[in-house]
């Protein structure tokens, strides 16, 4: 649909065509008099074609006049004033990028050279959050957009965040020995907590459940726990969920392939933002009353080295554990459940502390449609180096703002929509920087802004990874086309995808400590996280050995070449998404999304109503009525677009806007962003998702009483009513708009 052809556009002088114009005419009409009075003594006949002749020269004259002064007043951008002296109107070609030329622009001027120069002036040992070291980088990205040309400005929060005590260490107390933990869990409730240790594997809700069917109560015990798999938030929470009384989280060498006497930092807050300022920005001095997150932790949590767990693990007692949980890596220890004399204490005082935190931008301003952006971000933050975390993800922001700024300056590229670049701190600690941003101007963000990609982890391997919004799975395919492998240049990412089916090999599900969830989950503004990673978790993120020597370990292809790969594949995503006349953006996607979750829904609900637990039939048709006004409202604008005029601006931006309303309008207007945030029924957290929706009716099943049938089909009728709307908004004016639901 897009026209990459080159454009005629006509060449005229604003100052001269009039005025030559008047000159001619007067000119023409002066030789008719002159030539009538010399042939006075003629017959009538020449009189009258003398006359006849004059009138039909003025008359051109002025036609010409006019056709002049109107195209001089017409429409500016497809004008351009001429220098030429002559008065004639010309026709002039000014070629215009067309994709293939920005493409090629951005690839040949995004190279390693200058992305090394990138890594080594960003890369620091000292840069945590709020702390000098991360207020010099900021200066530093403050100073690049600046010479950039962009007029840089900064957004500054007061966050509290938690630091390691300021006397001592934590500690864990073991038979009489007592082992000082430098490595901490920012968000822990500080404290003392005693009990006997259980090892609960990684912490799923799985590793519980198989607890419970061995009869192994989790009541009061302090569960240790090995890294990975999930977040530290959610390890925390499951086993609170449990009741136990304190978790430990340790690196097993089978996962962790470091010293035994390594620290691990991370937090425990399953959320994202400071969880002092829950749905609101921390801004300096503003009046909001006292408030927690509801995703903060009830219990003590605090990471050990896999020396301390090893001194642990030795002498604990108890039951074998299963197989698959006994294959770790520890020395010379014989993998144990725990027994009830296995009594250990975890003593937790972080200090809580108010810091300044700024976050810097820089904006390209697009030439048709400023006020609507795709925004790409980084943090820059790290608790240690955070060369993987951090370093590469801010070198690459930096660069893709370079060369897209030279790329309008020099080249003649013309967005037509705006570029913002962020610069985050406090990413360490929840996305913490964003979603304060994302908190403080929601009301306008989730209408302007239409996307946003994140650079943060993105180089950890060589194998290309998302998690996206399935309205941008197209964008991601066809980027992966246009990129080539780091591993082959002669081949595409795209085509070194394995198997068949593309999406079900490089997707994966986007988690809520993911730093593009904010985004998606809590503001409705589609977003892409992406990395070229290997199989297995990175293993040194939120340790002291994220450095460059064993980043390039994990990057079999050269840490530059899967570095400019990254680039390109943010850059390639950005540039067809404010090049375009219409957003690159699939809203049938999400019909084949709606309906999974519509039919394990319907499958859960019949389930339930033939076990004759409720008291009254779920109703549940009226998901059936929203997923089919969905998919027509998507047909039918997919059907607008094909039919549509790209060079009528007013036509594709009202498209636009309803392509980008959808992410927004799956946000669920009946849940609070106090106690649910991450309010999107299809991808978010909470009970009011389909997801949760299913799982709660499969729960029923294993229950022996009846069940209050009204409250669950208000939760029905709520998420049916969420995707009505969303229909309903897709389907454009409100004349166009067709009820479904009575």
């Amino acid at each position: 649909m897009e026209d990459n052809s080159s454009q005629l556009e006509l060449i005229m002088s604003d100052l001269d065509e009039e005025p030559e114009q008047d000159i001619a005419e007067e000119s023409l009409m002066n030789h008719a008099h002159t030539s009538l009075i010399g042939s006075i003594r003629n017959t009538l006949k020449n009189i009258c074609f003398a006359l006849t002749a004059a009138l039909f020269i003025f008359a051109f004259g002025s036609l010409i006049g006019y056709v002049a002064h109107t195209k001089r007043d017409g429409d500016a951008p497809t004008c351009k004033e001429s220098t030429s002296d002559g008065s004639d109107v010309t026709l002039q070609t000014e070629p215009i990028l067309d994709w293939s030329n920005i493409t090629s622009l951005f690839k040949n001027k995004l190279n390693t050279s200058s992305i090394e120069n990138s890594l080594n002036e960003f890369s620091t040992t000292s840069h945590q959050t709020g702390s000098p070291g991360d207020e010099e980088l900021g200066s530093k990205v403050w100073k690049k957009f600046t010479n950039f040309g962009m007029t840089p400005w900064t957004d500054s929060h007061f966050v509290k965040i938690h630091h390691r005590p300021t006397k001592g260490s934590n500690t864990v107390k073991f038979r009489n020995k007592t082992f000082s933990e430098h490595g901490y869990l920012a968000y822990s409730p500080t404290g003392t907590a005693q009990g006997a240790v259980l090892y609960a594997h990684y912490g799923q809700r799985g590793d519980f459940k198989s607890l419970q069917d061995l009869n192994i109560s989790s009541e009061g015990k302090i569960v240790l726990i090995r890294a990975g798999k999930i977040s530290f938030a959610e390890k925390v929470a499951n086993a609170a969920s449990v009741n136990a009384s304190a978790v430990l989280i340790y690196p097993d060498p089978a996962d962790y392939l470091f010293d035994e006497e390594t620290d691990l930092f991370g937090h425990v807050h399953l959320g994202s933002g400071d969880p002092f300022t829950p749905g609101y920005p921390s801004f300096n001095h503003t009046q909001f009353p006292p408030a927690k997150s509801s995703g903060l932790p009830s219990i003590p949590a605090q990471t050990t080295r896999a020396s301390t767990a090893a001194a642990i693990m030795k002498n604990m007692g108890g039951r074998d554990p299963p197989p698959e949980w006994a294959s770790g890596g520890l020395r010379e220890v014989t993998y144990k459940l725990g027994g009830d004399d296995d009594i250990v204490s975890v003593e937790v005082d972080n200090a809580l502390t108010m810091t300044k935190i700024l976050n810097m931008f820089g904006v390209v301003k697009g030439f048709i449609d400023p006020d609507r952006y795709v925004v790409i971000g980084a943090q820059r933050d790290a608790w240690g180096p955070g060369f993987a975390k951090s370093t590469v993800g801010t070198s690459l922001l930096l660069e893709l703002a370079r060369v897209i700024t030279e790329m309008i300056r020099d080249d003649g590229f013309k967005p037509r929509r705006s570029i913002v670049f962020a610069s985050w701190t406090a990413g360490e600690y929840g996305a913490v920087g964003a979603t304060e941003w994302l908190e403080g101007y929601l009301s306008s963000l989730n209408i302007k802004a239409f996307s946003y990609i994140s650079l943060d982890g993105v180089v950890t391997g060589s194998s290309f990874k998302a998690r996206a919004s399935p309205l941008m799975y197209d964008l991601i395919e066809s980027t992966l086309k246009e990129v080539a492998s780091p591993s082959d240049p002669s081949k595409s990412l795209y085509s070194q995808v394995p198997g068949n089916n593309w999406e079900a090999a490089a997707m994966e599900p986007m988690r809520m400590d993911d730093p593009a969830y904010p985004f998606l989950a809590f503001s409705g503004i589609s977003s892409v996280s992406f990395q070229f990673a290997e199989n297995k978790q990175y293993p040194f993120f939120g340790t002291m050995l994220d450095t460059r020597e064993n980043l390039e370990t994990k990057t079999s292809t050269g840490l530059l070449v899967v570095a400019k790969a990254a680039g390109e594949v943010a850059g390639v995503m950005a540039l067809r998404l404010v090049h375009d006349h219409l957003l690159r953006l699939n809203v049938e996607k999400y019909k084949s999304v709606m309906g999974i979750h519509v039919a394990k829904v319907n499958k859960e609900a019949m389930r339930l109503q033939k076990s004759g637990h409720l008291t009254e039939p779920l109703q549940t048709q009226c998901f059936m009525s929203a997923l089919g006004s969905y998919s027509r409202a998507s047909s039918r604008l997919v059907t607008s677009i094909e039919n549509s005029d790209l060079y009528d601006r007013e036509q594709c931006r009202f498209i636009n806007d309803q392509i980008m309303g959808v992410e927004r309008n799956l946000l669920s207007p009946y849940v609070s962003p106090w106690d649910t945030p991450f309010r999107h029924i299809l991808l978010g957290a909470g009970s009011h998702t389909l997801g949760a929706l299913c799982t709660h009716l499969a729960l029923i099943l294993n229950t022996t009483e009846s069940v209050d049938a009204v409250l669950l089909n208000n939760q029905i009728a709520l998420a049916a009513w969420t995707i009505q709307s969303c229909a309903s908004a897709l389907s454009g004016n409100m004349w166009d708009t067709e009820r479904e639901l009575d």
